[in-house]
């Protein structure tokens, strides 16, 4: 995959795996649902949230997105994180991550209640801006396959942007 078909990527879904390393024991990781916002992957949850508090105390997220079709394929994304509190823009990403949950547009109308419901959750935006991606080729049985012809690949960790491609 080069840079542009690792963006399309990211852009085409919209759920993924949040990680990020705790205080203490192992690493942290939920399922979330994320928007776009450039090359930028914007992310709602509540400031007393542990997500919330590891971006500020770290700075840093994994991300992996999903693919959501079978054969699941997935794309890892390591990016600088930070909290913003903009209610407009959090207003947004909520309608936005709204209509991806319930498959229907979130008619405008909606916005008084929805930033309601943002200050009361004490809702923030987590942006991720995306350093460097994993990528792994998928492999795949197809039926009646006996898994001798298959060939598996070693993963590459790739920059972001084109101009740097190649760099990681």
């Amino acid at each position: 995959m080069n840079a542009a078909e690792r963006r399309a990527f990211v852009e085409r879904h919209r759920t993924c795996v949040f990680g990020y390393q705790r205080k203490e024991g192992p690493p942290s990781m939920s399922i979330v649902y994320y928007t776009m916002d450039g090359d930028d992957l914007l992310i709602s949850t509540m400031a007393g949230r542990a997500k919330a508090k590891a971006v500020q105390r770290l700075g840093e997220v994994s991300i992996c997105v999903l693919d959501e079709q079978w054969p699941l394929t997935y794309l890892v994304i390591y990016g600088k994180a930070r909290v913003e509190r903009d209610l407009e823009q959090t207003g947004t990403v909520m309608m936005k991550v709204g209509e991806i949950m319930s498959g229907n547009p979130i008619p405008e109308s909606a916005r008084p209640v929805v930033e309601q419901m943002a200050k009361r959750e004490d809702r923030v935006v987590l942006r991720v801006s995306p350093e460097f991606t994993f990528y792994t080729p998928p492999v795949h049985l197809n039926a009646g396959d006996d898994g001798s012809k298959m060939h598996h690949d070693y993963g590459q960790r790739l920059p972001w942007y084109a101009s740097n491609e190649g760099a990681g």
